[in-house]
């Protein structure tokens, strides 16, 4: 690993690419951001947009004083850290992303997981210091997750570990964009608020009254942020929803507790934003739920405290701490292959590795 002061992260979500140049301590020292290119597009124009974040942020700090990159991404990354499998937001599937971004940027470049980087985080800077089992759940659109594990991120076998938003909690339930029924993102997360909240408008509820005042009877301006704001001004029907969502988020984490037996369970995304009005209903469910309640420890469950910088600095400071950083000669070979990446590009020039692997599928995926 380099002796540069700085590492950057970058975190790709399905709306926005934020980045930050970051220091040891886990304070990001300067900040980059452009929209996610649409589903639709092709991966370059994704990693087009990465390359500009990043160089951005190289003006601001200087080049010479970034150690190494670390891409968080929104899907599931494979084991060796370089290939993205599958991105729903994104047009990624089994893209090496390593290979495409480490000639173009001229440092060691890592990719992982989104919730993985900002489990990291929050484990070395944030609500989960000092714990040598964290469980971290993020609370967006979806449902994220990662786990830590004395000092090392679990990913899994396949590096897919910590997808608990399609654990399944109702048999036959509502159907999820994964293809499964009942999973748990369906009723504990920030699409499953909306969803309550507009079924409620669409009935006539003069129980949404509060609601539709404040978004002039549009239900699809309805958003989770705004029903958060709702109940912290003390709107009952917000309150409900929000304690709804927090009953099965305490059902969820029973279920992790009893697999997993975590110290803390740290909470973080867009509806954690809601705060004690989530997590004190989330920590009552998860003690009727807990399997052996009374003759047991309890997981802590709190909020996180990084906010919006936890993928940003966690991916970051896993680049710091990768062992497994590209040699200086697999940076000169990636270089050499890029841009151009024509398909009689020949990866056995690499030295082995995850970089060669991901050319020679890139390979195969090109020419059969």
């Amino acid at each position: 690993m380099s002796d540069a002061p700085f590492t950057v992260g970058v975190d790709i979500g399905g709306t926005k690419i934020a980045g930050g140049v970051v220091d040891d301590s886990g304070v990001v020292i300067a900040r980059a951001r452009a929209d996610t290119p649409h589903r639709s597009t092709t991966p370059d124009v994704v990693e087009n947009t990465i390359v500009s974040v990043v160089e951005e942020l190289f003006t601001q700090v200087g080049k010479d004083h970034v150690g190494a990159v670390g891409i968080g991404a929104a899907g599931f990354v494979a084991a060796d850290r370089a290939t993205v499998v599958f991105a729903p937001h994104l047009s990624w599937r089994d893209e090496p992303l390593q290979l495409r971004l480490v000639g173009r940027i001229g440092l060691p470049v890592t990719i992982d997981n989104d919730a993985n980087a900002s489990a990291w985080a929050e484990w070395r800077f944030g609500s989960g210091r000092g714990e040598d089992r964290l469980v971290m759940v993020n609370l967006g659109t979806g449902i994220g997750g990662a786990i830590v594990v004395d000092g090392r991120v679990e990913r899994g076998r396949f590096g897919i570990a910590g997808e608990f938003g399609h654990m399944q909690v109702v048999p036959d339930g509502l159907r999820c964009e994964c293809g499964n029924r009942g999973c748990w993102e369906q009723y504990a997360s920030g699409n499953a608020l909306v969803r309550e909240a507009r079924s409620l408008i669409s009935a006539g509820s003069p129980m949404a009254q509060d609601l539709v005042a404040r978004i002039g009877g549009d239900a699809g301006a309805l958003t989770g942020p705004l029903i958060t704001a709702a109940a912290q001004d003390g709107d009952p029907t917000a309150c409900e929803l929000l304690s709804d969502v927090g009953r099965w988020l305490g059902i969820g984490l029973a279920n992790l507790a009893a697999a997993l037996d975590p110290g803390i369970f740290v909470i973080g995304g867009g509806v954690s934003a809601a705060g004690e009005l989530l997590l004190d209903s989330a920590r009552e469910a998860y003690r009727r739920q807990l399997p052996g309640r009374g003759y047991r420890p309890e997981a802590r469950i709190v909020a996180a405290t990084l906010g919006n910088d936890a993928g940003v600095v966690g991916a970051a400071d896993l680049a710091r701490h990768h062992d497994g950083s590209l040699t200086a000669t697999a940076l000169d070979a990636a270089a050499a292959l890029e841009p151009a990446l024509a398909v009689d590009d020949a990866p056995e020039i690499l030295p082995e590795g995850p970089l060669r692997r991901a050319r020679l599928r890139w390979r195969r995926r090109h020419t059969d």
